[in-house]
């Protein structure tokens, strides 16, 4: 009976997110949410840039992107770039250790927090990369073309939702165990199970389990609640606004 249940939230949460893509972006889209008002952040110059506060850094701030957690300090941040902990192997954001969004997804990220939060007090959102230079997508994109990952890291050339400051990769921690959620794949598994769309599919070949799936469940919930868009090849994904709305509207982080 559980196997249905999660296959029908399935198809439902994909619905809902479909018909928010359709309806919910007209005239003015991206407003800030009067519940969460993006502080101004603090004056930086060349001069005054210190050793906690890379070049790179710099630029974000300058472009007008935001720090996630100036919003909602309760949202957890390691940025899988910033270490050798990735499918490249090596750090490739240098000193950068904040996520950093557009203003108006920062605050749908701090919306997802809240709601979160209200369903499973004892759960956190736990960001992994946020804004990702477009320098940084051409060195992963070198590792990828030609392999069979190509499909899972978009070509700099046209810029991915990250070169933009308007995605966010995600999972969840638990502040109680001190442990992140198992989600059944790690963030960055190139592979069929990462899928959203596949995980029915896997529950009945035994290959995800139904906690894995809730686990899943549970964030997708409070992202798309938010005003979150899923990716479907990557459970941890997700996009602030609608891809053509995106190019149209903002500029690639270089």
């Amino acid at each position: 009976m559980f196997n249905y249940k999660i296959s029908f939230h399935l198809q439902f949460i994909f619905a809902f997110c479909f018909l928010f893509t359709l309806f919910s972006y007209n005239g003015a889209i991206a407003r800030e949410s009067n519940s969460f008002i993006v502080p101004p952040q603090p004056p930086m110059n060349k001069e005054n840039i210190s050793d906690e506060i890379s070049i790179l850094e710099y630029r974000l701030v300058q472009e007008g992107l935001v720090d996630v957690q100036k919003l909602d300090p309760s949202i957890r941040v390691d940025l899988k770039y910033a270490s050798a902990h990735n499918f490249m192997g090596r750090n490739v954001y240098g000193k950068l250790t904040r996520a950093y969004l557009r203003p108006t997804a920062a605050s749908k990220l701090a919306k997802a927090s809240t709601l979160l939060q209200e369903r499973h007090p004892e759960l956190r959102l736990l960001v992994v990369d946020a804004v990702r230079p477009r320098s940084v997508q051409h060195k992963m994109w070198e590792i990828v073309v030609d392999t069979p990952m190509q499909r899972y890291i978009a070509n700099p050339y046209r810029g991915s939702m990250h070169n933009y400051g308007a995605a966010v990769d995600v999972t969840l921690y638990n502040v109680e165990t001190g442990k992140s959620l198992d989600m059944g794949t790690p963030v960055d598994y190139f592979g069929p199970m990462a899928h959203p769309n596949l995980e029915h599919e896997f529950l009945q070949k035994g290959e995800l389990t139904e906690e894995q799936i809730e686990n899943r469940l549970i964030l997708r919930n409070a992202m798309c609640d938010a005003g979150w868009i899923i990716l479907p090849i990557e459970w941890w994904h997700f996009n602030a606004f609608p891809l053509d709305y995106i190019r149209q509207n903002y500029s690639i982080i270089e």
